[in-house]
C-alpha cells in the first residue's frame, strides 16, 4: 500500500469538505474585492428596486423612474439627481442577473470538486451522483433569490450553508467508510489507481475553472464601483446626510463577487 498516496486523498478529500464546512460559498450582492457592501436586502421588480433593512436609518428605499421613496416618504429631487437615480436603477437591474450567474457557476464548482472527490474515494459513480440532490437544492436557491431580483442575506446565507454542510456530512460518511474499507480489505490499490487517473486531471478542471471564475467576478467591479460613483454624487439628503446604500467595506484581498462569507 501506498501510504503517501492514501494519505494525499485524504487531504484533499478533508480539504474540500472542510471548506464547505468553514467558509461555504454564499453567492452575495456585494464584492469585498471590489471593497463595498450593502446592509440592504434587495427586490427587483416591475415597478423598481426596493432595499430594506431590519435597522438604521433609512430602513427602506424605492427607486423607480427618477423618483425615490425612503422610509415611506416620497422625496423631491433635481433633474440632475432624477437622471442619476434611473441611471443606479438601470445599473442595478444589469448587475444583479450577472451575480446570479456567477453565483450558479460557483455552485456549479463547489460540487463538482466534491463529486470528483467521492468518485476517486469510492470508485461509484452513483455515489458521485449523490451530490447531484444537494446541488439541485443549491442552484433551486440561487434560482429562486437572485434569479428573481431577490436577496434576503441573513435567509440565503443560512440555507446556503445548511444546504453545503448536508452535503458534507452525508459524503464525509461515506468517504470514511470507503476509506476504512479500503485499508481492511487491501482495496487500496484501486483508490490509487484511480487516483492516478482523476487526481492530475480533476485538480487542473476545478483550477481552471475557478480562474475563470474569479476573472468574471472581478470584471463586475467596473460595475460596481460605477453604480457606487453614482450614488456619491447624488445631491439628495436625508435628514441632512448623503444617501449610502452602498457602502466601502475594509480593503480584503481574498474573495469574489459570487462567493464570500460575512
Amino acid at each position: 500500500m501506498k501510504l503517501q498516496r492514501l494519505q494525499w486523498i485524504a487531504l484533499f478529500a478533508l480539504c474540500v469538505i472542510g471548506l464547505a464546512h468553514a467558509d461555504p460559498p454564499k453567492p452575495t450582492l456585494s464584492s469585498k474585492q471590489c471593497n463595498f457592501d450593502t446592509p440592504y436586502d434587495l427586490r427587483i421588480a416591475d415597478d423598481g428596486v426596493w432595499l430594506q433593512r431590519e435597522s438604521g436609518v433609512p430602513r427602506a428605499v424605492h427607486i423607480h423612474d427618477g423618483d425615490i421613496t425612503i422610509d415611506q416618504r416620497a422625496q423631491a429631487v433635481s433633474a440632475s439627481d432624477a437622471q442619476r437615480l434611473r441611471r443606479m436603477e438601470a445599473m442595478t437591474r444589469d448587475l444583479v442577473p450577472a451575480v446570479a450567474g456567477i453565483a450558479r457557476d460557483a455552485v456549479d464548482i463547489a460540487f463538482d470538486a466534491l463529486a470528483g472527490v467521492v468518485q476517486i474515494m469510492s470508485g461509484s459513480k452513483s455515489k458521485a451522483r449523490d451530490v447531484e440532490r444537494y446541488r439541485r437544492q443549491a442552484l433551486a436557491q440561487v434560482d429562486e433569490s437572485l434569479g428573481k431580483g431577490r436577496w434576503d442575506q441573513k435567509s440565503f446565507d443560512e440555507k446556503f450553508e445548511a444546504n453545503v454542510e448536508r452535503a458534507a456530512d452525508e459524503m464525509a460518511g461515506s468517504l470514511a467508510r470507503s476509506v476504512m474499507w479500503a485499508v481492511f480489505s487491501g482495496g487500496s490499490e484501486d483508490i490509487e489507481r484511480r487516483a492516478d487517473a482523476m487526481e492530475k486531471e480533476l485538480d487542473e478542471r476545478m483550477d481552471a475553472r475557478g480562474k475563470a471564475l474569479e476573472t468574471r467576478a472581478q470584471s463586475l467591479c467596473a460595475q460596481v464601483t460605477a453604480l457606487h460613483a453614482e450614488q456619491q454624487q447624488l445631491e439628495l439628503r436625508y435628514q441632512g446626510q448623503p444617501l449610502q446604500l452602498l457602502e466601502p467595506s475594509p480593503d480584503k484581498t481574498s474573495g469574489d463577487v459570487a462567493a464570500s462569507g460575512r
